[in-house]
């Protein structure tokens, strides 16, 4: 695909920017993946992209057409949102979220009008279960873009559809994961305060891989905030409660990924955050074991190896760590992680 000269692409912008010059779908194409944002967030609504539907005189037939819809969203129908779901976790952990926005809106988007519309509960739990998956994932992936705002509201969004579902660890992880918006924004003691209530109302319904998820989360805000005993009591609970079965994943929630490996990373991570010296050792054993498709995650986990090679004084090899890490946040658009480098690369006092 051809693009203009960068001269050219100067004077495109600010005819786009002044409203001179209407942004067509090639460029259009190129900008959503850079930016993260939708196309009507992008070009504003398409005029005469979808004709005008005349309301019948008292509106009743087109809610009884939209609740006949949302009757025949059968259970088959629910599993394929859930399996587009999944496709979508795997497509963003692999080439990261940027060229995902238009698709995970869209799933949202119809994942929630079968919810408004759908009448008795026998049908509205199914669709809100997989909600709250739906909305939990686009949540994670505004936050790695940087659409703090989009990320909290889609928690909420997330929480709600728990609850509707009656689903206590879906509710338990999309209040976890929120916390880290609060986290990256500056607000730690609010954060470790909302993931402990996450975990402590969940209780006993609690499986143990996510009670582990949780208490490795508390940790890494913990050490965030400045707290090392309660960073190294979190570890040592996520490690009690973690099954020593083998398995990555939560068969009751897909979108929690934890065994050894990966908390073992964790605890790296956390106590690189805290400026100890034997987080190198921890964070070596994670990179040796890490799946390579877990692209972005690396990013991460390279990030987490120069700070602790900083701690340590070795700034080449913090260096090529930071390398690295720039090389794969950039790969899969993460504002997070490249924020993340930003920081680490500036003049360390």
């Amino acid at each position: 695909m051809e693009i203009a000269s960068p001269s050219s692409l100067k004077v495109y912008v600010s005819d786009w920017e002044n409203g001179k010059r209407k942004i067509g779908d090639q460029y259009a194409r190129i900008l959503r993946a850079v930016l993260g944002v939708t196309d009507e967030e992008l070009r504003g609504p398409q005029l005469g992209s979808e004709p005008a539907k005349q309301p019948s005189t008292d509106g009743y037939d087109d809610l009884l057409d939209r609740i006949d819809s949302a009757r025949s969203v059968s259970q088959s129908m629910v599993q394929t949102f859930m399996d587009q779901t999944e496709l979508l976790r795997t497509m963003d952990r692999q080439m990261g979220a940027a060229g995902l926005v238009d698709q995970m809106s869209n799933h949202l988007s119809a994942l929630e009008e079968a919810l408004t519309f759908a009448v008795l509960p026998d049908t509205r739990k199914p669709v809100a279960l997989a909600l709250t998956g739906a909305a939990s994932l686009a949540a994670w992936q505004a936050l790695d873009g940087g659409f703090v705002e989009r990320a909290w509201r889609r928690y909420e969004l997330a929480k709600r559809a728990a609850q509707e579902a009656d689903t206590p660890m879906y509710l338990a992880h999309a209040t976890g994961e929120q916390a880290y918006v609060l986290g990256e924004a500056g607000r730690v003691d609010d954060a470790v305060a909302l993931v402990r209530y996450a975990r402590e109302v969940g209780g006993e319904r609690l499986s143990p891989r996510l009670r582990a998820w949780l208490h490795a989360a508390e940790a890494e805000l913990c050490a965030k905030a400045g707290m090392p005993d309660d960073c190294r009591r979190a570890l040592d609970n996520a490690v009690v409660c973690l099954p020593d079965d083998g398995e990555t994943r939560d068969p009751d929630l897909l979108s929690v990924f934890l065994n050894h490996g990966h908390l073992t990373r964790w605890r790296g991570n956390a106590l690189a955050l805290l400026g100890e010296d034997e987080a190198v050792g921890d964070l070596y054993a994670a990179l040796e074991a890490a799946d390579p498709s877990f692209v972005r995650a690396q990013a991460g986990l390279r990030c987490d190896l120069a700070q602790a090679h900083f701690v340590r004084g070795e700034a080449g090899q913090a260096q090529q760590h930071l390398q690295q890490a720039r090389l794969l946040a950039k790969r899969t658009g993460s504002v997070r992680q490249q924020r993340r480098v930003e920081l680490l690369t500036q003049p360390r006092r």
